[in-house]
């Protein structure tokens, strides 16, 4: 696999044999971020439980401490009556059946967050097939099937991030921006693991956290020792 300049010069800075300790591993992301724009610092955390059961499924959102640095837009199903109070909360698109064609019939998906009332998820329903395979399906243990619309949006676009396990029981997310430098990254990070450690399933066995990585978009992995949060 063809590696580029930067990416071999970062590479030299990271012994991938050692776990690092969270505020070392950031200080190294930081200086491994050496693309010509705000490269996004994500989290890989590969969990001990298997996916396929129902009772070992980890899910959640939380709000991070400094946001993910990035500007979202949400999209909000609700009724005529309540689009209004969407707009005012900062919702880029709010409204009901309308948006339903629009993505139906268009393809359109210029938005990031999907948020709905629950009096909504009848018609919202009808796009489980387009919005489910894009992770955009609003839901009520992500917080975003609520009938508190104005709070829901005001914490999209405070910085509120959904983890959920893959296919291969690994949550990726994004914890901010190369540019948040190492001690805000940290208290990200933190965050975002102790809500799964939180979460952790009552029938999970053995380790739960087998291994968690950082990396910047364009940035080797580093290996994070996050046993010393459990």
């Amino acid at each position: 696999m063809f590696r580029g300049k930067n990416y071999k010069d970062s590479a030299k800075l990271v012994d991938r044999s050692v776990q690092y300790e969270p505020a070392q591993a950031f200080e190294l992301v930081v200086k491994t971020a050496k693309a010509k724009f705000d490269e996004t610092v994500e989290l890989h955390v590969k969990l001990g439980v298997d996916s396929r059961h129902a009772d070992q499924q980890v899910r959640g959102a939380i709000v991070l401490p400094h946001g993910t640095g990035k500007s979202v837009k949400v999209l909000v199903f609700c009724k005529p009556e309540r689009v209004d109070e969407c707009l005012a909360a900062g919702a880029d698109y709010a409204g009901g059946m309308e948006l339903v064609q629009k993505i139906q019939g268009e393809n359109w998906f210029d938005f990031d967050v999907v948020v709905a009332s629950p009096d909504m998820m009848g018609i919202v329903g009808r796009l489980g097939k387009v919005l489910g395979p894009k992770g955009l399906m609003p839901s009520p243990k992500a917080g975003t099937v609520t009938p508190n619309l104005a709070q829901a949006i005001k914490e999209v676009k405070a910085g509120k991030i959904e983890y959920r396990l893959d296919k291969t029981n690994i949550i990726h997310c994004p914890i901010g921006k190369a540019s948040f430098g190492p001690e805000k990254l940290t208290e990200n990070y933190n965050a975002l693991i102790t809500a799964i450690l939180r979460a952790k399933p009552a029938a999970a066995k053995g380790q739960y956290i087998r291994s968690c990585v950082t990396a910047t978009t364009m940035g080797p992995g580093i290996k994070i020792n996050a046993q010393k949060q459990l």
